[in-house]
């Protein structure tokens, strides 16, 4: 049994009853101690004073909290901090001063697991991974003889991250000293200035893309320019620069998107395209005025992202026969729905990839056009000169078209006008901000379409989530708590097996890589289209699309975690209701 929960029994603290009644159960004796904080025996808080009282007697280390993934390092280091009277910090939530920790060699903050991150008139604040450790202390004093160290303490994971910044920071510290030089110099030439920014400019191009980034930040903060990228739909820094980086940086990304450079004072938009590695990117660029500059933002358009079959997306085969069933409809509206991020649009031009053909013309209405993509006819929606999406479509019907693309609903005009074009003989695909496929029916009478019309003209709705896949590097079985299975009941098989990744190097120790489609699709059939036209309920509408087979998106997520494609928490995270 485990040194905790063996240290329990000795002193009374948990009952010997309660660990046998557990290990009946076929619980396994090193999970005792997380099913007894689960079922109310010990509350948490109780475990975690516990465990701080006995570090500071000296009869734990502090590693002993990695053997147990259920206890939150977080809540121990703060009681740690409060009961030895230091700081706990938080490194995601302050402004760390990165020329403190430059001034110090890299070598020696990884060997004793510290990062200086503040310095005032009386002392300079160091985070440690361990605030026990004396020796490591020391060493780091002699770096600062100057001043006294403030001691303070942070979760590992947070500590490891910020100094594997320093390291990617350290990497390109040629290249930025070069810019620096180059900004202080009045003698230097525009073309070398930008041929260096330009080269900055590619590297972070470069590593976000390399790092699976679908959207790229560029933020000036009070101290530090910080480049953070979206990676599987969670924000990740990979850059942190001095703030005298960010204004060419800006100014030549703007350049890049032919916007006006001097304008600072109201939001801009603009797109560029460049080779990255081998491969071509376009990348819309927003700038949004902040308190210390602009924010900017640049969305990551992959071209070869638009040409992904729907199977290739993560559908599994039982919705992908499902949805191209409603392709095939001649006309008739097919609505995708999902919370914004959701992978609509792609499952949209996925869709498009399916339709497109010599024989038909297909046009779209897109805010903005995202890919760009042949024998189709795509048009920029520009509320500035009244190319609304209504004014749009009104146009597009003029135009003979067989199949149109509505890139979002917005506005009750755009769905009327949608709905008039799918009972006139056209296939209409457009996207819907609900959070399931059934409330899609009722978003629509909200915005004032009459039930008949929308039994007449809706002929598919799906709607769709994103979760993060585990990583197949570091794939290992989860262990479940025995409540969560008992409330999963009969959705599950008996002795079901669920995966988790245990963090590797390949996905930066997050134990994911990569985001796949979990999805319900609701084929509008003669029942349901009768039921939709008498107004009934949305549990009679439900009811009865369960008799014909209706697949809701949290089972379709419970089958990808029984696969082993995602993880239970990732399921329980988007889908559960």
């Amino acid at each position: 049994m485990d040194r905790i929960t063996t240290d329990l029994l000795a002193n009374g603290s948990i009952m010997k009853s309660q660990v046998d009644r557990l290990l009946a159960k076929g619980i396994h004796e090193n999970l005792i101690l997380r099913d007894i904080t689960l079922s109310g025996f010990m509350t948490m808080d109780r475990l975690v004073r516990f465990i701080v009282q006995q570090i500071r007697d000296g009869e734990y280390d502090l590693s002993i909290i990695d053997n147990y993934d259920y206890i939150p390092e977080r809540k121990v280091l703060e009681k740690l901090a409060e009961a030895l009277h230091i700081l706990f910090v938080d490194l995601d939530s302050i402004d760390i001063d990165y020329e403190l920790s430059a001034s110090v060699p890299l070598a020696q903050l990884k060997k004793h697991n510290a990062l200086p991150i503040q310095e005032d008139d009386l002392s300079v604040t160091v985070v440690f991974k361990d605030p026990l450790n004396i020796h490591d202390q020391e060493a780091i004093q002699r770096l600062f003889p100057r001043k006294p160290l403030k001691v303070a303490v942070a979760t590992k994971d947070q500590l490891h991250s910020y100094i594997f910044k320093m390291e990617l920071k350290d990497s390109v510290k040629d290249l930025v000293q070069k810019v620096k030089d180059e900004l202080q110099s009045t003698h230097t030439e525009d073309t070398n200035q930008a041929s260096s920014i330009l080269m900055l400019i590619d590297v972070i191009l470069k590593a976000c893309i390399n790092a699976r980034a679908s959207d790229i930040h560029i933020e000036p903060t009070e101290k530090n320019c910080v480049v953070r990228g979206r990676i599987d739909g969670k924000l990740s820094e990979i850059f942190i620069f001095e703030k005298l980086i960010y204004p060419p940086l800006s100014s030549r990304l703007k350049l890049l998107a032919n916007l006006d450079i001097a304008e600072r004072r109201k939001p801009q938009d603009g797109r560029f395209s460049t080779t990255v590695g081998d491969k071509e990117f376009d990348f819309r660029i927003s700038t949004l005025p902040i308190l210390y500059g602009e924010s900017i933002v640049m969305r990551v358009l992959d071209k070869q992202k638009a040409l992904v079959r729907l199977e290739d997306a993560g559908m599994d085969s039982k919705s992908y026969q499902k949805l191209l069933k409603g392709l095939e409809a001649p006309y008739g509206i097919i609505l995708v729905t999902g919370p914004t991020g959701s992978g609509k649009t792609t499952t949209l031009y996925g869709a498009l990839n399916e339709l497109r053909n010599v024989e038909d013309k297909v046009i779209t209405v897109e805010d903005p056009v995202e890919y760009r993509m042949n024998l189709i006819q795509q048009v920029q929606v520009n509320p500035k000169v009244g190319l609304t999406f209504a004014a749009a479509l009104k146009s597009i019907l003029r135009q003979d078209p067989d199949k149109i693309m509505i890139g979002e609903i917005r506005d009750q005009e755009t769905l009327e006008i949608a709905i008039k074009a799918a009972l006139t003989g056209h296939l209409v695909l457009s996207t819907l901000h609900t959070n399931d496929a059934i409330s899609a029916i009722y978003r629509m009478v909200d915005m004032g379409i009459d039930h008949y019309l929308i039994s007449g003209a809706l002929v598919t709705i799906q709607a769709q989530r994103l979760v993060r896949k585990i990583c197949t590097h570091c794939k290992v079985e989860d262990e479940i708590p025995a409540t969560t299975l008992e409330e999963l009941g009969d959705l599950i098989p008996e002795n079901a097996k669920f995966y988790k990744g245990a963090g590797c190097k390949e996905c930066n120790d997050t134990g994911y890589m990569g985001r796949e489609m979990i999805c319900e699709v609701l084929n509008i059939s003669e029942e349901l289209s009768s039921l939709i036209a008498k107004g009934v309920s949305k549990d009679v509408l439900r009811e009865q699309a369960l008799k014909e087979d209706f697949e809701p998106i949290f089972e379709n997520g419970l089958q990808k975690a029984l696969s082993g494609v995602t993880t239970l928490k990732e399921v329980f995270k988007v889908a559960k209701a």
